[in-house]
């Protein structure tokens, strides 16, 4: 069984409601509903939820709510992993086997279905626990500079001042859009960041962090320049 799952709880403090406020149209987290249920890979598109909402608006685009995430893994501080862990577990014990599991994330409208399968694909040809979208940053990290606290300017990699960039290993970072994973690897816990994970590379155009108003109004105005 392969299961699709979308953590999206109650309690986001810098953009209140974030997982189902309005987005160029719809809920925000349908963007996400949408792209599982067009991408054909799942048996189910799942979001795991504390908040009843939350869990309404998700059904009304067509996901399943099949139970209610314990306040134990809804707080500021419980990691992703966790959470579909347990989703994971849940549908073993009451419902079907779980051989694959895909979260994604609901604040990510720019998801296509095709990357998502192109992750399945992915995790499937290789030896991959992992397969998640990254995308390349834009700049060379190793020429990055910080402020220190006398308000002067130290590089974090001096020894790479005089080095052409075209010279330097590009650098890439997670997309923070989904995570497909073999489901003994979700319930184990293993580590996302690291050899057991393969990449699902993304354009930059298509990667926006929301997580501050600033951050959304941005992505708004994205999301319509790509849709004209």
């Amino acid at each position: 069984m392969k299961i699709a799952i979308i953590p999206a709880r109650g309690g986001s403090k810098r953009i209140p409601r974030k997982n189902i406020r309005e987005f160029c149209g719809k809920p925000m987290i349908a963007w996400s509903i949408e792209a599982a249920l067009a991408s054909g890979c799942f048996d189910k598109v799942v979001v795991s939820t504390d908040d009843d909402e939350i869990a309404a608006v998700a059904k009304q685009w067509g996901a399943d709510v099949p139970f209610m995430r314990p306040a134990t893994l809804s707080d500021d501080y419980t990691g992703t992993i966790p959470v579909i862990a347990h989703a994971v577990k849940w549908f073993n014990d009451n419902v079907a086997h779980v051989d694959l599991a895909c979260c994604l994330y609901a604040t990510a409208p720019f998801v296509q279905a095709d990357d998502l399968q192109r992750g399945l694909g992915i995790l499937a040809d290789t030896d991959a626990e992992y397969a998640f979208s990254v995308t390349s940053y834009p700049f060379p990290i190793q020429r990055a500079i910080k402020i220190t606290s006398s308000n002067k300017i130290e590089m974090f990699n001096p020894e790479c001042f005089n080095t052409r960039s075209q010279d330097l290993e590009e650098a890439w970072h997670d997309a923070g859009q989904f995570y497909w994973g073999k489901a003994d690897a979700w319930l184990n816990e293993s580590a996302l960041f690291g050899l057991c994970s393969s990449p699902v590379p993304l354009p930059r155009h298509r990667v926006q962090d929301i997580d501050t108003p600033e951050d959304w109004i941005r992505a708004e105005w994205l999301f319509k320049a790509m849709e004209c």
